[in-house]
C-alpha cells in the first residue's frame, strides 16, 4: 500500500545517523519530537485561548487546523511509504502511533510531507509572527529544525519529507495572515472547509479526517463563543491568575481527553481501526465535537467560577 521513492542519499544518511546516535541521543530525539505532536499543540493553543488572548489564539488555531488538514490532503496524493517500511536497515525508533501495527499505513499515515515538521513550523512561526518577540523568533527557527531532525533520526521520515514540511508550514504562516486581511473570517473559514472536503473522496488515512474534524469544530466554536459565552482572558498582573491558568489548561485537557474517550464508546475497536469511510467519518465527527466542546462550550465554566469568586 503506497509508493516508494527517495533520493539515494536519504536512506544512506538515515542509516548512518542511527548507527552513530546511541541510546542517549535516541531518548533526547524522542523527547524533542513531542514538540510537534498533538498534545503539545493542544496545550499551546489551549493556554493562548483559555488564558492569555483569544484573538491571538484564533489566529494561531486557524493556521494549525489549516496546516493539519492540508498535510493530510497532500500525504494522500503522494502516498509515500515511511522509510522503515522499505529499508530493513532503518529502524522505527518511535512510531507515530506506537500502540498499533507500525506497518499499518492507514493508522501510521504516509510520509510526505512530515506532519511534525509542518506543525512545528506553523505553531512556533505563528507565535513569532504575531508577537514579534525576539525569543519566539529564535524558537521559530530552532524548534522546527530540531523536530525535523528528530523525525529523520527516529526513522519515520525521509529528509525530503522534513524539508517539504518546513516549506509548507512557512508558506501557511505568511499566507494565512494575508488571507485574513482580505476576507471576512466566516468567508475564509468556509473557503478552507470547501477546499478541504474533496479529501473525503480519496484520503485513506486517519490524519486527514482528524484534521478535517478539528477544522470544522474550531471554526464553529469561535462564533459560538463570541455570541453565547464571551468569557474573559486572565489578567496576569494578578498573582492568582497563574494558578487559574494552570487550572483552566488542566480542565481543558480533561474535557478534551474525556470527550474523545466518551465518543469512542458506542463503537468497537475493530470498527474504529478499520480503514473504511464509515470509521473515517466517525473520526471526523468525533474530533469536531471534541474541539467544539473544548473551545466553545468548556469556557462557560469560567463564568460560573468567576461569579462564585465575586460572591465569596
Amino acid at each position: 500500500m503506497g509508493n516508494t521513492f527517495y533520493f539515494q542519499w536519504e536512506p544512506q544518511l538515515m542509516i548512518w545517523l542511527q548507527q552513530v546516535m546511541g541510546p542517549a541521543l535516541t531518548k533526547i530525539m524522542s523527547v524533542i519530537t513531542l514538540f510537534g505532536e498533538e498534545m503539545l499543540l493542544v496545550a499551546v493553543l489551549g493556554f493562548l485561548y483559555w488564558c492569555y488572548d483569544k484573538k491571538y489564539a484564533a489566529y494561531v488555531g486557524t493556521n494549525i487546523v489549516a496546516g493539519v488538514t492540508l498535510n493530510g490532503l497532500i500525504k494522500n496524493i503522494w502516498l509515500r511509504r515511511r522509510p522503515y517500511m522499505d529499508h530493513t536497515k532503518i529502524q522505527c525508533l518511535k512510531a507515530p502511533h506506537a500502540d498499533t501495527d507500525i506497518y499499518d499505513v492507514s493508522v501510521q499515515g504516509y510520509s510526505f510531507p512530515s506532519g511534525h515538521s509542518m506543525n512545528s513550523a506553523i505553531v512556533y512561526g505563528s507565535l513569532a509572527r504575531y508577537s514579534k518577540g525576539k525569543v519566539l523568533t529564535v524558537l521559530a527557527f530552532v524548534v522546527p529544525f530540531l523536530v525535523g531532525l528528530s523525525r529523520v533520526m527516529l526513522g519515520v521520515h525521509y529528509p525530503t519529507d522534513v524539508l517539504a514540511g518546513w516549506a509548507g508550514g512557512t508558506v501557511l504562516v505568511f499566507l494565512m495572515p494575508f488571507l485574513m486581511k482580505k476576507m471576512k473570517r466566516w468567508v475564509l473559514h468556509l473557503v478552507l472547509v470547501i477546499l478541504a472536503l474533496p479529501g473525503v473522496f480519496y484520503c485513506q488515512t486517519n490524519d486527514y479526517f482528524t484534521g478535517l474534524g478539528l477544522m470544522i469544530g474550531f471554526f464553529l466554536a469561535l462564533p459560538f463563543e463570541e455570541r453565547f459565552v464571551r468569557f474573559k482572558n486572565l489578567d496576569f498582573k494578578e498573582k492568582k491568575s497563574y494558578l487559574w491558568a494552570i487550572l483552566r489548561v488542566l480542565g481543558g485537557f480533561a474535557v478534551y481527553l474525556a470527550m474523545n474517550t466518551l465518543l469512542k464508546l458506542p463503537f468497537s475497536d475493530a470498527f474504529l481501526e478499520e480503514a473504511a469511510i464509515g470509521s473515517f467519518l466517525v473520526r471526523t465527527v468525533r474530533y469536531a465535537v471534541v474541539t467544539f466542546t473544548a473551545i466553545g462550550v468548556y469556557p462557560m465554566v469560567f463564568g460560573f467560577i468567576e461569579k462564585d469568586r465575586k460572591r465569596g
